[in-house]
């Protein structure tokens, strides 16, 4: 599946597309770092560039993957969100990974609550999950805000990690767990950069 045929989801903040090779350096810059460490990581070259090959491939085999995340404004890289389904995973998973340079603005929950929604509703899924790593405080915390709840008898990828269950539509659609999201991603709007930290980059 090409990028352009890729369905664009749009935000108040965010712009979610396809990846493309000019997303590249973002993602090489921090599957390279310790903020990879949870995800497998730190990655050489070599690794991270297959990696990516994956997240582009994965599109054209599962005809769903991860989004870039772009801010509307700039048009800035600011990470990833999607779906996520590799060989000998157990079930469809949501994920999701923020550039650590821009975490704490509310982006990861603002995308993964509009991928999911869009997963839900656009692509007749009926439920998913996250595998995370149990040191992984930051994603363990925001899958508890998008309503997951830790499911121990769920089968994990490698023994390592732990599993979170997404709430189903049915239960999610018009519940109190969505207008929560709702309002704390209303708590972030606005300009993601200023005009000024913009002018300094």
């Amino acid at each position: 599946m090409p990028a352009s045929s890729i369905p664009v989801i749009e935000t108040k903040r965010l712009i979610l597309r396809g990846p493309v090779p000019e997303d590249y350096p973002n993602f090489k810059s921090t599957f390279t770092s310790y903020r990879a460490r949870f995800m497998g990581g730190p990655l050489n070259e070599y690794e991270a560039w297959m990696l990516y090959a994956a997240e582009i491939g994965h599109w054209q085999i599962r005809g769903f993957g991860m989004w870039m995340i772009h801010d509307r404004e700039s048009d800035r890289s600011l990470g990833m969100a999607g779906g996520w389904f590799p060989a000998k995973w157990p079930e469809r998973e949501i994920a999701w990974v923020i550039w650590p340079e821009v975490a704490g603005r509310g982006i990861a929950l603002e995308a993964t609550d509009a991928v999911r929604r869009h997963l839900y509703d656009r692509m007749g899924w009926t439920g998913a999950v996250s595998y995370l790593d149990p040191r992984n405080t930051q994603s363990i915390l925001l899958a508890q805000r998008l309503g997951a709840k830790r499911d121990p008898e769920a089968r994990s990828v490698d023994g390592h990690d732990i599993v979170y269950r997404h709430p189903a539509p049915e239960r999610l659609r018009g519940s109190q767990i969505e207008d929560a999201i709702q309002q704390e991603i209303a708590s972030f709007e606005g300009p993601i950069f200023s005009s000024a930290k913009e002018a300094s980059a």
